[in-house]
């Protein structure tokens, strides 16, 4: 019987020649993940449970990444918890200050994942690596404290939506845009427990930073995983990242899908999602009466060296509106030493924004860019629920880099065009 790509990848991980939607399996696991945030709960039911050893070839990563550099003593102790578990078990892929960058970033970039592989993560856009062509997912804590001892995770295998992708973007609009149109064209739960399949030729269009922002908010549309075929582009991506032998998995030709959704890339606007849903979207150009106090251009949606260049195009040689906070931050500290040789970091600087160390703080109303009761934010993360970013009564509006930049200039949510003649 017929398969999907996401169908045929859970069903060579678990030894099975075919899996079908709704089916109940059990698959080895190449990549499990945690952060300082999710690691310390999955910790604390390891040792619950009596584990006493870790599956060595499972990948196991820990990125201190939400609240690292630590900003209170609560934050200090989880990073310890994380520290103490990986030098316990000599954990290779452990990564704190100076090391670690935001993790969904972090780990493509290290060639951690790979086309074909299999990974979970306590965070729900640990579904980011579909871009690459591999099953991944976001599951809870207990889940990964038995990952981490076991190697192998349960899942109940999902129907999927295919995506058929055509044409190419306009000026201005990234695959931030993409997402965030398909999302307000089916809803928050429009992709519930599926698995969102992209094809088409407009695939050929997207960069490999639009992939991976496409696939890190399928979990904004309810769905399991997101997941790219894997092609001449995915392949340039993984050269030098890395060497170990990977397998790509395509669809058949006559799997089955739940719905089928077709896209016009060139009909697609910059686009905004207004509070309190992604799906509430908007035309950027339709902005113009909403005015904002705070802008974020980073995370692990939009921080990666292409959302960079995007912010610093529109910034370069202006300044950003007077009583307005704009903050850039780089993903990881390889994005970060590269927008200094590029001389973003200069560009950014003198439009009037502050470049922070990677961290996920603002994105989750963590720290490094609280809002106010009252204030609203333009920002290049994933969620827009109430009080995401801070205070109950803030609000805060999704975007593109290219958006974001044009709006922390005016002062109000803007196209990337109105700033032209700026």
């Amino acid at each position: 019987m017929a398969m999907t790509m996401t169908q045929k990848i859970l069903a060579a991980h678990a030894g099975l020649s075919h899996v079908e939607a709704g089916q109940l399996i059990k698959a080895r696991l190449d990549l499990v993940l945690a952060n300082d945030i999710t690691g310390p709960v999955a910790i604390n039911e390891f040792y619950k449970a009596g584990f006493e050893t870790v599956d060595k070839n499972a990948r196991i990563t820990l990125v201190m990444d939400h609240f690292a550099p630590n900003k209170d003593i609560k934050s200090a102790e989880s990073c310890k918890k994380c520290r103490s578990f990986a030098k316990r078990f000599d954990l290779e892929h452990f990564y704190d200050v100076g090391e670690m960058g935001i993790e969904h970033a972090l780990i493509p970039e290290k060639g951690l994942i790979a086309p074909g592989e299999t990974a979970i993560g306590a965070d729900s856009h640990t579904c980011t690596y579909g871009a690459l062509g591999a099953f991944s997912t976001g599951v809870g804590s207990t889940d990964m404290a038995a990952a981490m001892a076991t190697g192998e995770g349960w899942f109940k295998v999902p129907s999927a939506i295919k995506v058929n992708l055509r044409g190419e973007m306009g000026k201005y609009v990234s695959g931030k845009d993409v997402i965030l149109h398909l999302i307000g064209m089916i809803g928050v739960d429009g992709a519930l427990y599926k698995s969102l399949e992209f094809s088409g030729e407009g695939l050929k269009n997207l960069t490999m930073s639009d992939r991976l922002t496409i696939s890190n908010m399928a979990i904004e549309a309810g769905a399991k995983n997101g997941i790219f075929p894997v092609d001449e582009i995915t392949i340039e991506y993984m050269k030098d990242r890395c060497n170990r032998k990977w397998q790509a998995f395509s669809a058949d030709s006559d799997a089955s899908y739940d719905r089928v959704i077709d896209i016009d890339l060139a009909s697609v606007p910059c686009t905004v999602s207004y509070p309190h849903l992604p799906e509430n979207t908007h035309p950027a150009s339709e902005g113009g009466d909403i005015e904002i106090d705070q802008v974020v251009i980073g995370s692990c949606t939009n921080g990666n060296i292409e959302d960079m260049a995007a912010a610093a195009e529109i910034l370069k040689g202006r300044r950003i509106k007077k009583g307005l906070r704009a903050i850039v931050i780089p993903a990881t500290p390889k994005i970060y030493m590269e927008c200094i040789d590029r001389g973003y970091t200069k560009i950014f600087m003198e439009a009037g924004c502050i470049v922070s160390t990677p961290t996920c703080g603002p994105c989750l109303g963590g720290h490094m860019g609280i809002l106010a009761s009252g204030e609203r934010c333009v920002s290049t993360t994933n969620r827009n629920f109430v009080g995401r970013m801070g205070h109950t009564e803030s609000e805060v509006y999704l975007a593109s880099p290219a958006v974001a930049a044009a709006s922390a200039i005016t002062g109000h949510i803007s196209h990337p065009k109105e700033v032209e003649i700026i």
